[in-house]
Order: C-alpha cells, then sequence, then structure tokens
C-alpha cells in the first residue's frame, strides 16, 4: 500500500458493460488539494462516490491512510467509517432540520458530547461566517449561505478526507468567485485533504495544488495547479 493519505489503484466502475471510471490510479498527499478537471459525464462524480463508499469497484484497490478500504468487488470499511466528509453538487441539506439541526445530527453520530458538540457547532459556522444562522431552515438561506451551512455541515465531523462535487456551479458568478476564494483560504488554513470535481478551468486554478484532468472515465493529465490546462 503507497504511503499516499488517498491511494486509488487501478480502479474500474462499470454500468452494464460501459465503464464509467477506467483503470483510474491517483494518489493524494495528507493535507494536498486535488482537483479533478473534466467534462459532465467523464465519470468524476463516480470517482468519489468510489472513494466515499457509496459505490463499489469492479476492479482495482482504494486506501486511506495506509488502510486498504475497498478492492474489487468489496466494501472493506463503510462509508460511516471512513471519516470522509461530502459536500454534494445539490447539497443535501436536511429541509426539516434547522442549520443547527444539520450540524447537530453529524455530531451525534460521530459521537461526540452534547456540550462538546455545541461548541464544536459554534466554532465551525463562525468559521464558514454563518454563525448568525444557525436557527433557520434551509429555504431561508440564499444559495451562498446554504452552500456555507453543507460546507459547515461537512467540516463539524472533522474528517480526514474532504469529498466536494461541483458544489459552487448553480451560483452566479461574482458569489462563485467569492467562495471559491474563501474556500481556498480555509483549505489552505486548515491543511485539509481534499478531492474536488469540476468542469471549471477557473475552480481548478484558485483550489488545486495539482489538477488530474479525466476523459472518457479515464486520467488524461496531471499537472500543477500554474500549468497551461489544455
Amino acid at each position: 500500500m503507497s504511503g499516499a493519505f488517498l491511494h486509488v489503484a487501478g480502479v474500474t466502475k462499470r454500468y452494464g458493460s460501459r465503464p464509467v471510471v477506467d483503470r483510474v490510479s491517483l494518489e493524494v498527499a495528507s493535507g494536498e488539494a486535488l482537483v479533478i478537471l473534466g467534462p459532465s459525464g467523464c465519470g468524476k462524480t463516480t470517482l468519489l462516490r468510489l472513494v466515499a463508499g457509496l459505490d463499489v469497484p469492479d476492479e482495482g484497490e482504494i486506501g486511506l491512510d495506509g488502510r486498504q478500504v475497498a478492492r474489487a468487488g468489496h466494501s472493506l470499511v463503510p462509508p460511516y467509517d471512513r471519516r470522509i466528509g461530502f459536500v454534494f453538487q445539490d447539497l443535501a441539506l436536511w429541509p426539516h432540520l434547522t442549520v443547527r439541526g444539520n450540524l447537530a445530527f453529524v455530531m451525534g453520530s460521530v459521537g461526540l458530547a452534547k456540550a462538546a458538540g455545541e461548541e464544536r457547532i459554534r466554532d465551525v459556522l463562525a468559521l464558514v461566517r454563518i454563525d448568525g444562522l444557525a436557527n433557520r431552515y434551509p429555504h431561508q438561506l440564499s444559495g451562498g449561505e446554504q452552500q456555507r451551512a453543507a460546507l459547515a455541515r461537512t467540516l463539524v465531523g472533522q474528517p480526514r478526507l474532504l469529498l466536494l462535487d461541483e458544489p459552487f456551479s448553480s451560483l452566479d458568478p461574482d458569489l462563485r468567485q467569492a467562495l471559491r476564494t474563501e474556500f481556498a483560504a480555509l483549505q489552505r488554513t486548515l491543511a485539509l485533504t481534499t478531492l474536488y470535481v469540476t468542469h471549471d478551468r477557473e475552480d481548478a486554478r484558485v483550489l488545486a495544488d495539482r489538477i488530474v484532468v479525466m476523459r472518457a472515465g479515464r486520467i488524461d493529465a496531471v499537472t500543477a495547479r500554474d500549468a497551461a490546462i489544455e
């Protein structure tokens, strides 16, 4: 097993006979921000789901922090035990819970004591700058506030790895630019190991330490952030 924090080796996932992810191998170091850049349908989201344990690879293996968590046809570690935070494209905030309630549910699932959980919730809401919105429901938030709430819900469980599936794609250009810049600063301040998928080159330029270009289920290129992206 590789010494990288995230290790993906020869992973393939098929839907029917068609490989959606096709013999993908990549590594992410602890604290690194890796962006997977590619068009819709190239396999980016499926790769995130495989890492998170929401899908099982048909071939290859996946390791986290030196521990094999999946291999061909088998999930060896369930999603809840991988300590991965996932921000989905549609955010998936629970509409019947307030912002605080969304975070408290996560804290309860990781078994943190209530008093410690409340302090953690306050700290995280302040970190993403929505501490004044704790008692609002998702439908009472703007698009940018919902993005912050979804990120807070992910961070509050102290994940070892953060996965993001185009979370800013539905925002207007000005708000998208502001939030991506804020998130890049937050990622580097917290040294979060991050895997971020997008079709937007500006997302990749701002957020990545390295960029993986994906096409038709395969890795086409790996570049440094400041290198030209074809």
